[in-house]
C-alpha cells in the first residue's frame, strides 16, 4: 500500500511537472514575435522613416534639444533600452529571489512590453518621439520578463530533462515567429486588397504582435506556479517573526549581482569564458536588430523581401543549431563556436560588399547567418553550463543573462555612432566586425578543460 502511494505521488507529481512544461513553453511562444516582427523586421525601417519625416534640412531630428542624424534614432533607442534593462534585472531578479513570487513579476513585465507594442499602432506621423519611447519601453519589459521565464527553467526541469525543455521552448518561439511572419508578409504585400495603407499595414502588424504578446501570457501564468524560497522555508521551519524577513528583503538587485561577480572571481576562467560571450554575442545581438535597416536603407531592399529573409533566417536557424550540434560532438563546442566567429565574420564582410537592389545576395548573406545564429548561442549556453560550479547554477545563469543584455547595448552604439560619422550602413555594418574578431581571440585564451575542472564538474571527452 505504501509503495502504491508512493508511486501515485511520483506519477501525479511527474504529470504536474509536464503541465507547468507545457505552459512554460508557451511564453516562448507569446514573446519571440516582439523579437522577430518587430525589433527584426518592421520597427527599425518604419522608425526610421518616421524620423526621416520630423527631421529638419540637415537630416537630423532632436530629442531632449540633442541633435541625432535621423537614420541613427532606432539604433540609439535600442541602446538605451538595453540600459534601462540592465539597471532594472537586477532589482526584478532580486525581489523574485527573496519573495519567490516570479509569477506576478513575469506577468507585470510582460503586460507592460505588450502595451507598449500594442501601442506602436499609434506610431504615424512623424511622432518619432513616442515610437522611441514605446520602444525603450518594450524592449527593457521583455528582457525583464525573459529573465524570469529563463529562471523558471531549473524549477520546472530535472537536470536530465533540461536540456529538452529548453530546446523545446526555443523551438516555440522560431514557430510562433514564423507563423506570424507569413501572416504579416500576407498582410503587407496585399494591403491594397484590405483597403488599408502602406503605413497602415505595418502598424498593424506592430500592434498585432503585442497583441498576440499578451494575449498567450495567459497560459504560462495559469499553468506555472510560485515555490516558497530557501530562506522562507527556513523562517517558516524556525517560525521567527515577518519583521526578520522583511529585513532581510532590503538588500538592493545591484549588491545581489555585486556579491555574485564576486564569487564568480573564484573561477576566473570561468569569468574569461563569460567575456568573450558577451562581446561576441553583443555583435550576433546587433546584426539581428540592424540587418533589416541595412537591407532597406542601404540595399533598398522592399519589406516584403525583408520578411522572406527573416522567415529564412527562422527556419535554417533550427536546422543550423542541429548541425553545428552534430559538429561539436566531433569536433567540441569550443572549436565549433570559434568556427561559427569566423563564419560571423565572413558574412559581414560580404555583406559589405552586396550591391544595392540585389535580393539574391541578401537572401544568402540572409542564409549564412541562419546557419550560424541558433548554433552559436545554443552551444554557448551549453559550453557555459559545464562552467558553473555544481549547486550554483541558478545564480551563475542569472549573470549570465545579464551579461548578454549588459554589453548589448555597445552594439547598436557603435553601429549608431558609425553612420552618424559616416553617413554610411556599410561602414555602420562592416564596424560590428571587431567583435567577432575580439571575442574569438578571447575565448580561443580560455581553456576549457581546466575551467571544467576548477569549477569541479567532469570534463567531457568532447569539450
Amino acid at each position: 500500500m505504501g509503495i502504491d502511494t508512493v508511486r501515485t505521488a511520483a506519477s501525479d507529481e511527474a504529470a504536474e511537472r509536464r503541465r507547468e512544461q507545457r505552459g512554460w513553453y508557451f511564453y516562448d511562444w507569446a514573446c519571440s514575435v516582439y523579437s522577430t516582427s518587430v525589433l527584426t523586421v518592421f520597427l527599425g525601417p518604419y522608425l526610421t522613416s518616421v524620423a526621416k519625416r520630423a527631421a529638419d534640412a540637415d537630416g537630423y531630428v532632436h530629442p531632449l534639444g540633442i541633435p541625432v542624424r535621423a537614420g541613427s534614432f532606432f539604433a540609439y533607442s535600442v541602446s538605451l533600452s538595453v540600459i534601462v534593462a540592465v539597471l532594472v534585472m537586477p532589482l526584478v531578479g532580486a525581489a523574485a529571489d527573496r519573495s519567490g513570487r516570479k509569477k506576478p513579476l513575469l506577468g507585470a513585465a510582460a503586460y507592460v512590453g505588450a502595451a507598449a507594442t500594442t501601442g506602436m499602432f499609434f506610431l504615424g506621423g512623424d511622432r518619432y518621439l513616442l515610437g522611441g519611447a514605446l520602444l525603450i519601453v518594450a524592449n527593457a519589459a521583455q528582457s525583464v520578463a525573459m529573465m524570469l521565464y529563463n529562471s523558471y527553467l531549473p524549477q520546472i526541469a530535472p537536470p536530465e530533462e533540461r536540456d529538452a525543455v529548453s530546446s523545446r521552448g526555443w523551438a516555440f518561439g522560431y514557430a510562433a515567429g514564423s507563423l506570424v511572419l507569413v501572416v504579416n508578409l500576407v498582410l503587407y504585400l496585399a494591403h491594397d486588397s484590405f483597403g488599408v495603407s502602406e503605413s497602415m499595414a505595418v502598424r498593424i502588424c506592430l500592434a498585432s504582435a503585442g497583441l498576440w504578446w499578451g494575449g498567450f501570457t495567459l497560459i504560462p501564468l495559469l499553468r506555472l506556479r510560485d515555490r516558497p524560497t530557501a530562506a522562507q522555508e527556513a523562517t517558516a521551519q524556525k517560525n521567527q517573526p515577518a519583521r526578520t524577513a522583511r529585513t532581510a528583503r532590503t538588500a538592493p538587485g545591484l549588491r545581489q549581482l555585486a556579491a555574485t561577480v564576486r564569487d564568480m572571481r573564484r573561477h576566473p576562467l570561468t569569468l574569461a569564458f563569460l567575456l568573450a560571450y558577451l562581446i561576441y554575442n553583443d555583435g550576433i545581438q546587433t546584426v539581428i536588430s540592424q540587418a533589416s535597416v541595412y537591407g532597406s536603407e542601404e540595399l533598398g531592399l522592399s519589406q516584403s523581401t525583408l520578411i522572406g529573409a527573416v522567415l529564412l533566417v527562422q527556419v535554417l536557424a533550427v536546422a543550423g543549431a542541429l548541425g553545428m550540434g552534430r559538429l561539436a560532438r566531433t569536433y567540441g563546442a569550443k572549436h565549433t563556436i570559434l568556427g561559427s566567429l569566423a563564419a560571423w565574420t565572413l558574412t559581414l564582410g560580404a555583406g559589405y560588399f552586396l550591391p544595392a537592389g540585389a535580393p539574391v545576395g541578401f537572401f544568402l548573406l540572409a542564409a549564412a547567418i541562419g546557419l550560424v545564429l541558433g548554433g552559436s548561442q545554443a552551444l554557448s549556453r551549453s559550453l557555459f553550463s559545464h562552467l558553473v560550479p555544481p549547486g550554483k547554477e541558478a545564480e551563475y545563469f542569472s549573470a549570465y543573462e545579464m551579461s548578454d543584455r549588459g554589453m548589448s547595448w555597445l552594439g547598436p552604439l557603435l553601429f549608431g555612432v558609425t553612420y552618424q560619422l559616416t553617413g554610411s550602413y556599410r561602414d555602420a555594418i562592416i564596424s560590428l566586425v571587431i567583435f567577432f574578431v575580439v571575442g574569438f581571440l578571447l575565448l580561443v585564451r580560455v581553456p576549457v578543460r581546466q575551467a571544467i575542472s576548477d569549477a569541479g564538474n567532469p570534463v567531457p571527452e568532447k569539450i
